[in-house]
């Protein structure tokens, strides 16, 4: 009986020590995880991000956007009669993307500047969660204006799917119409866009994309050289204020990643921005 409570006592005491032992080595690798997001110098976008938040431009630019998008929409409208009777039958739409095209994400910029850290999902996906977004100026306008006019509004970004409804309800809260989980689409797989515009398609015409980045409008401008963009813009230039409308971004973007990919040498990214200025 003795020997019974001895080993009892004993497999406590061992099942105690075996727990204590991984709920430390847990934590403790919790902690390394947490570190590994090392800090960074981002200094660089001080003056991006305070043009976004500060400066009057910044505004009359986007409202100059979305005056264009309502033009656009208005011309359409006129014009339409001119259409094959295939296109005339479709709805309309228009597609925009969300991040600082219809939402401003300058807060989370400010953050990661302030802190000194990368873009990274942990603290993306906690700012989308706190549904704080303010809208870019011009967009919700322009937004009812198109419900007003029967044009379907598609929300379509490259924010994961898990996002989805933190960002249908900071849509809703920011006053955008059209949201639901169909107008909504964000990305499940492919970063590309195409696909999920090509769908939209099947059922709508497609009257304005509008984005912040290139890669919005068509998959043409994606992985390109600088010249390459340069090129493909210069070959839609008749779209540019129509079909075609851009919302300034100069805190980030696929312009900003083409530099470091332009760049065949082992330099730093400061390195590279610097040497990718054109001087007298």
């Amino acid at each position: 009986m003795k020997s019974k409570k001895y080993l009892l006592t004993f497999g406590l005491v061992l099942s105690s020590i075996v727990s204590t032992y991984f709920v430390t080595v847990s934590t403790a690798q919790q902690g390394a995880t947490q570190t590994q997001i090392q800090t960074v110098n981002n200094d660089y976008q001080i003056n991006a991000t305070l043009f976004m938040q500060k400066a009057a431009e910044y505004r009359a630019l986007c409202f100059q956007a979305f005056y264009w998008g309502k033009r656009t929409l208005e011309d359409d409208e006129k014009s339409s009669g001119k259409l094959p009777k295939t296109e005339r039958r479709k709805p309309r739409a228009v597609v925009v993307d969300i991040d600082e095209t219809v939402l401003d994400n300058s807060p989370a910029q400010a953050f990661g500047i302030k802190n000194k850290l990368p873009f990274n999902l942990k603290d993306w996906y906690a700012w989308g969660e706190m549904r704080k977004a303010k809208a870019i100026p011009g967009a919700v306008e322009f937004a009812n204006y198109a419900k007003s006019k029967g044009v379907r509004v598609f929300y379509v970004s490259n924010r994961d799917e898990v996002q989805k409804q933190a960002t249908i309800d900071n849509l809703k809260s920011a006053g955008f119409p059209d949201i639901s989980a169909e107008n909504v689409v964000l990305r499940q797989t492919e970063s590309t866009k195409e696909p999920r515009r090509n769908a939209i398609a099947e059922k709508y015409r497609i009257v304005i994309l509008m984005g912040d980045n290139l890669n919005d409008l068509s998959d043409v401008y994606e992985r390109k050289s600088v010249a390459e963009r340069f090129a493909e813009v210069e070959k839609a230039k008749d779209f540019w204020g129509n079909k075609f409308i851009v919302l300034p971004n100069a805190m980030y973007g696929e312009w900003e990643s083409v530099i470091y990919r332009d760049d065949k040498t082992k330099a730093t990214n400061d390195v590279k921005r610097a040497n990718a200025l054109e001087l007298p």
